[in-house]
């Protein structure tokens, strides 16, 4: 079942290595899933999955069940901009400013797109509007594509593409036209590229150790705690599978085809794993990705 490897990379993550072991693992956990009775029946093309196992932080092992699928990642593409802000700050580009630090907060802890949309508009120097001329239209999607630059420049796939907002209706006017101009047409992610940027950030190794600190402070989840919201990102997706003791870092994505989890789960001895999983066709039921992560972390 597992995927046949041409290198020992993890969408280019220095050190990773392709684990037999792992993979057998992953590929026990997805048959188990794939074998329950889910209403619709559950197909191999609904799901992706990749484990990177952190208890070697300088050469993780990882796994992966259609890793290199691309999938539309729906609001777990935040991480990428967020991880583009603190790069941009880092470096001086834009300024660290009280505002900025809201609308990123709101855009992992929350999820609002309207938050993201801002955060885009800094990253790019570019905002949505009233429609363009084609040489408006061109300039306008150049600078749009910064945070994609950025990714490519440290070595993720090219079938990687952070260029585009999220949505609840829209998009409209110059959105809209560059939709329908240019390629690709929405955004991209495959969970190796995601269980990459996850695993950086878990190891310190995106931005810097502080700023990466600072991503995992927003993606942290109680998933102990009460909630009015089932759905919420600590109860509705793959702490569901979690037990006490555990700890949980997350970013979900969520639409009505698509639901998504990047997680980095600490065990209660300190041993941790990055688990992401994408599902198609089954946004509704908070169940699936729950049976993924509890099968590989209770190795069935």
């Amino acid at each position: 079942m597992g995927a046949a490897w041409a290198a020992d990379s993890l969408a280019g993550l220095e050190g990773a290595v392709h684990s037999p072991a792992l993979q057998q693992r992953l590929d026990r956990a997805v048959a188990a899933t794939l074998a329950r009775d889910w209403k619709p029946a559950l197909t191999t093309n609904q799901l992706a999955v990749t484990v990177v196992d952190l208890g070697r932080p300088e050469a993780p092992e990882f796994a992966s069940y259609r890793g290199r699928e691309v999938i539309y990642p729906a609001s777990v593409i935040k991480l990428f901009y967020l991880a583009a802000a603190h790069r941009w700050m880092q470096d001086g580009k834009i300024q660290d400013t009280p505002e900025l630090r809201r609308a990123m907060r709101d855009m992992i802890v929350e999820s609002y797109n309207e938050a993201t949309h801002y955060v885009i508009d800094v990253l790019t120097d570019t905002t949505s509007g009233p429609e363009l001329s084609d040489s408006e239209l061109k300039t306008w999607w150049e600078r749009r594509n910064a945070v994609n630059r950025w990714i490519a420049g440290l070595g993720y796939p090219a079938s990687v593409n952070a260029s585009k907002k999220p949505w609840g209706e829209g998009p409209y006017g110059r959105e809209t036209q560059a939709i329908r101009a240019f390629k690709p047409k929405s955004n991209q992610l495959t969970t190796e590229a995601t269980a990459r940027i996850v695993t950086e950030i878990a190891l310190g190794r995106m931005v810097s150790r502080e700023r990466s600190r600072q991503m995992l402070e927003l993606m942290s989840r109680d998933f102990t705690g009460p909630t009015k919201d089932p759905e919420d990102q600590a109860h509705g997706y793959s702490g569901i599978a979690l037990k006490p003791g555990m700890k949980l870092w997350s970013k979900c994505g969520l639409t009505s085809q698509t639901r998504h989890d990047a997680a980095l789960v600490e065990m209660p001895d300190g041993h941790r794993w990055v688990i992401v999983t994408f599902t198609t066709g089954h946004s509704e039921d908070r169940n699936l990705i729950p049976s993924v992560v509890q099968g590989l972390l209770e190795g069935q």
